[in-house]
């Protein structure tokens, strides 16, 4: 039980974490590609608004990825980009694979607390023999009782990781939509002669 005990506070925590981390305004703020090219317009794109770009969210890293490199050929700020976006994507999956783990094992732990719950109602059994009920039922009830609280524990993990493994998708789709927005537009500038690859 302790296990399991550990494993749903820890769950519960990793939910809860992930949660706060990615809502939308957190990973991809409204109006930042407005922001970024009203800078442009305006000739007031320089290091210190790229780097608080970068700071700002996950978006804001792989727009500043490009826009840091935005005088070089475009497969280079392809490159960027793509090797920007990994990293970020990786932030974002930060502990779902442990929630994955726990949705796994819980189970198997429920299923170890049964094996033992059932070893104790032979050993009662070839104790004191099947006479006596009251012997036998504090093992077939600490087996069910861990049969239980393993799968308590491993169907809310396992909600909680399928459907932030779903959100993470939809919004690395988004930051990808944005960031090819941003290649072309940096594409377009190149070939009007605003920037010399």
């Amino acid at each position: 039980m302790l296990p399991l005990l550990a494993c749903s506070v820890l769950a519960a925590a990793i939910i809860l974490e992930r949660l706060w981390s990615l809502q939308e305004k957190r990973v991809l703020p409204q109006n930042l590609s407005a922001k970024v090219w009203d800078w442009v317009a305006r000739n007031e794109l320089n290091d210190a608004h790229i780097e608080t770009l970068r700071d700002s969210s996950a978006l804001g890293e792989v727009l500043a990825a490009a826009l840091a490199n935005r005088q070089r050929d475009l497969d280079t700020i392809k490159e960027r980009v793509q090797d920007t976006g990994r990293h970020v994507v990786h932030e974002l999956e930060r502990f779902i694979n442990t929630l994955g783990t726990i949705a796994a094992i819980s189970p198997l732990l429920g299923l170890l607390g049964t094996v033992v719950g059932m070893i104790k109602v032979f050993a009662a059994i070839t104790t004191h023999g099947v006479g006596d009920p009251t012997v036998l039922a504090g093992g077939i009830s600490e087996a069910l009782i861990t049969t239980a609280a393993g799968l308590t524990v491993a169907i809310p993990a396992l909600i909680g990781y399928r459907y932030l493994r779903s959100r993470i998708d939809s919004l690395v789709v988004q930051m990808e939509k944005e960031a090819i927005k941003l290649v072309d537009r940096i594409r377009d500038e190149h070939e009007a002669g605003r920037y010399e690859a």
